[in-house]
């Protein structure tokens, strides 16, 4: 009997143990009884009844993400393309994704096929190929809203491929190679343009200095002949000043000295002698000096010669 209660303790302890359950960060366990849900246990240390309750499902509520394979579609122009789609998705509710539909992911795929098969007949290629963050943010909608009662939300949706047929991807290159084309040739031109632009602005700059410095020489000429006659006046200036200043002591000390009668006659005498010296047919005899003899002959001589080469 002993031993029976030890087994029937160790039996109960191992079921006790093997019922206990910590879930992990970022899971649900969904818990049914009996075959009804119960309740949805959350991150900790959980509990089950032996034989009475399970876990019907245990639910990641990480962000998925989930590649569907290429679906064809055809656009409004009739142009058949393949497009694969990929689809960011979190359960935000375990109890609606384990039992609001069977297959979730399948029924995702479906849903976002239709739903691109949709949107993309009501475009035309050239538009569809230019519009992907629309049709991305059109279908994620579209998808949000849908499997809203499923327990999931879709973050985000996006058009991972776009191909169309083969003849219209060789038109395409074909175009885009002529664009490249012309981008360069424009590019090309741009360049030679604005080389020769700086080429003209260096040769006029050129042409500035060479001016500039053709105006600076002549004005440092023209200052340097204006300084020069400056120079040269103050100089004559200066002469004559000096000279004027001569005569002026010499007067002084003539004056100072008294000079007498017979200085002043002979004086007189020096000044008519280089007076007579010119050409001119009349000369005035100051009365000072009329009595001198000598004086007035001379004159007279210098008349009658005058008058003779007259």
């Amino acid at each position: 009997m002993i031993w029976f209660f030890i087994g029937l303790v160790v039996i109960l302890l191992v079921i006790v143990v093997l019922n206990i359950k910590i879930v992990p960060q970022s899971k649900a366990y969904v818990i049914e009884r009996l075959g009804t849900y119960r309740n949805t246990w959350q991150t900790g240390p959980h509990m089950k009844i032996p034989f009475f309750e399970r876990v019907a499902k245990i639910v990641s509520l990480k962000e998925q993400v989930v590649d569907f394979p290429p679906q064809p579609v055809i656009t409004k122009d009739n142009v058949t393309m393949q497009i694969d789609t990929v689809v960011f998705y979190q359960i935000t509710d375990p109890k609606l994704y384990t039992y609001g539909v069977e297959s979730p992911i399948s029924a995702i795929e479906n849903l976002t096929a239709t739903t691109l098969r949709n949107i993309i007949g009501e475009l035309e290629l050239d538009h569809t190929l230019t519009s992907r963050d629309t049709i991305n943010a059109k279908i994620r909608g579209i998808l949000d809203e849908a499997t809203d009662p499923w327990g999931i939300k879709v973050n985000r949706v996006e058009l991972k491929n776009i191909l169309p047929p083969r003849e219209i991807q060789d038109a395409m290159e074909k175009q885009m190679k002529a664009e490249r084309e012309r981008r360069e040739a424009i590019l090309r031109a741009e360049g030679e343009k604005a080389s020769r632009v700086l080429v003209a602005e260096g040769l006029k700059d050129s042409e500035i200095l060479e001016a500039e410095a053709k105006k600076e020489a002549a004005i440092l000429k023209a200052e340097a002949v204006k300084e020069a006659k400056i120079r040269e006046a103050e100089g004559e200036a200066e002469a004559i000043l000096k000279v004027q200043t001569a005569y002026a002591q010499a007067i002084d000390l003539i004056n100072k000295s008294n000079p007498g009668e017979g200085y002043i006659a002979i004086k007189s005498l020096e000044a008519f002698e280089k007076a007579a010296d010119g050409k001119a047919t009349k000369i005035i005899i100051p009365s000072e000096i009329q009595s001198l003899a000598g004086l007035a002959t001379s004159l007279k001589e210098l008349v009658v010669d005058d008058k003779k080469d007259e």
